[in-house]
């Protein structure tokens, strides 16, 4: 189940002029405070803002006539949700999301927006399955998982892919909540630059994914409390054994790291970065020894942002 080498060319083929070829930017500044160069593959300008377009794209291209004909489905708290959307409306298909009713409300907003209908459920993983399953039964529609799916990942995975082909790096890191992006990630380095080391950053307070790693079975995310609401959920079956595998390792964040990473991407880079996105950077300022004089590139993984919410996050 696992991505080869090929599935990741083909990915990228296949999404070429379909998703945005985002630039990677970096800091004079921000290299001089962590004694790094940093560089930044900045999927927040991606379609919807994030990274999973890519991923929704790939899985969608790839779907028989038939398939496309029922529409697609899924469940997410919000950027799959929105890249799936926007997906499926490019490709001209209907599509029944399944939100978990305190998803923020920017996010249901905006795959409203791109046409899908969204149906709410109680924010539990249980309950979020049971609403699909009886979508799929009503309706016919495809499941495409926000994250444990070999194409999904292949699709993360051009991220880096990009990335790699524009800068010798020592090291590669992205978020994990899923590991989606990460096992795209750690799979893209692996064939196409396997001197590079890979790294995984996460909440503390959502450390599941690390926890796994050590325990060496998927650990559940239980009653996650972070502000990086993308990453809260568990690894998959697909997943976690790539991470097994090629990850060197996660490296977890304190709140007020994600808070000051956030800070200094929106005030002296300019970019608005949501708390997911934020953290791989804030892996770099609570770790410093780790990356110390490495050319480093960190996967920006979104910016949907509820501004509402950015007045508390920075008043500290």
């Amino acid at each position: 189940m696992t991505p080869d080498r090929s599935s990741l060319e083909a990915a990228q083929a296949r999404l070429h002029g379909h998703v945005h070829h985002t630039p990677v930017l970096s800091s004079k500044w921000i290299n001089q405070q962590t004694g790094a160069e940093l560089f930044f593959k900045c999927e927040n300008f991606q379609k919807v803002g994030a990274f999973k377009f890519r991923g929704a794209t790939n899985a969608l291209l790839q779907l028989s006539p038939e398939a496309q004909a029922k529409g697609v489905t899924t469940h997410s708290s919000g950027n799959h949700a929105q890249a799936l959307a926007l997906a499926a409306r490019e490709r001209g298909l209907r599509a029944w999301i399944v939100m978990p009713e305190n998803a923020p409300a920017v996010k249901r907003a905006a795959v409203e927006g791109y046409g899908a209908t969204v149906i709410a459920c109680t924010p539990t993983l249980a309950a979020r399955e049971a609403t699909v399953a009886e979508v799929i039964t009503r309706t016919g529609a495809t499941f495409i998982h926000p994250y444990n799916d070999p194409q999904i990942i292949a699709g993360q995975a051009t991220a880096a892919l990009e990335l790699l082909a524009e800068q010798p790096l020592d090291t590669l890191m992205a978020p994990v909540g899923g590991g989606g992006l990460l096992s795209g990630t750690a799979l893209a380095a692996h064939y196409f630059a396997p001197g590079v080391l890979v790294y995984g950053a996460e909440p503390a307070a959502a450390d599941d994914a690390y926890r796994s790693l050590i325990s060496g079975q998927i650990e559940p995310s239980l009653h996650p409390q972070t502000i990086a609401d993308g990453l809260l959920t568990s690894l998959g079956d697909v997943t976690f054994p790539i991470l097994q595998r090629h990850l060197n390792g996660i490296h977890r964040v304190s709140e007020a790291g994600i808070i000051q990473a956030m800070r200094w991407l929106w005030e002296r880079m300019k970019i608005v970065v949501e708390p997911s996105g934020a953290v791989p950077l804030a892996a770099v300022l609570e770790h410093p020894d780790v990356f110390a004089g490495q050319r480093v590139g960190l996967i920006v993984s979104g910016g949907n942002v509820d501004l509402t919410q950015a007045g508390a996050w920075f008043a500290g």
